[in-house]
């Protein structure tokens, strides 16, 4: 699936740049995609008007996405994904420095399909991010957006 977008919702700007370096590292052929907000989140995947979706479903392989963002929470952006049939099949990993275990058990029953705690040492975050981008972007395999809409 190498090639396919990654797109990283996350507000803090170190955060950001780290995600990004180990992304491209472990697949240099996949677009990272970052926003910095929930409401840029749903913005680029639905577009100002739910009627007109992103056009780039079809390569995005992969959303990280964190929990406490502003204007709009990671949790509310996942209830978004999941509640629409244009992107409810989009594996969704949710990436944060949160160890609250209400947030753990929101997220799973809004149906993400991974709950990483960031690490605050360099070298084992950027660990974790070139993991998972090796997992969901050459591991797993996820439908076509096209083909779920004809289905």
């Amino acid at each position: 699936m190498d090639g396919h977008s990654i797109l990283v919702v996350e507000d803090n700007p170190d955060d950001q740049v780290l995600a990004v370096r180990a992304l491209k590292s472990a697949s240099e052929n996949s677009p990272v995609i970052v926003k910095e907000d929930g409401q840029e989140a749903l913005d680029f995947l639905f577009g100002n008007d739910a009627r007109q979706p992103c056009k780039d479903l079809d390569s995005l392989g992969l959303v990280l996405l964190d929990v406490k963002l502003p204007k709009v929470s990671g949790l509310e952006v996942l209830k978004g994904i999941r509640s629409s049939p244009l992107t409810n099949w989009l594996p969704v990993v949710m990436v944060t420095s949160s160890d609250e275990p209400a947030d753990l058990l929101n997220a799973y029953r809004l149906g993400a399909n991974s709950f990483i705690t960031k690490s605050i040492n360099y070298r084992e975050f950027t660990e974790q991010m070139k993991l998972l981008a090796r997992y969901w972007l050459f591991v797993n395999k996820v439908p076509k957006a096209g083909a779920v809409r004809s289905l």
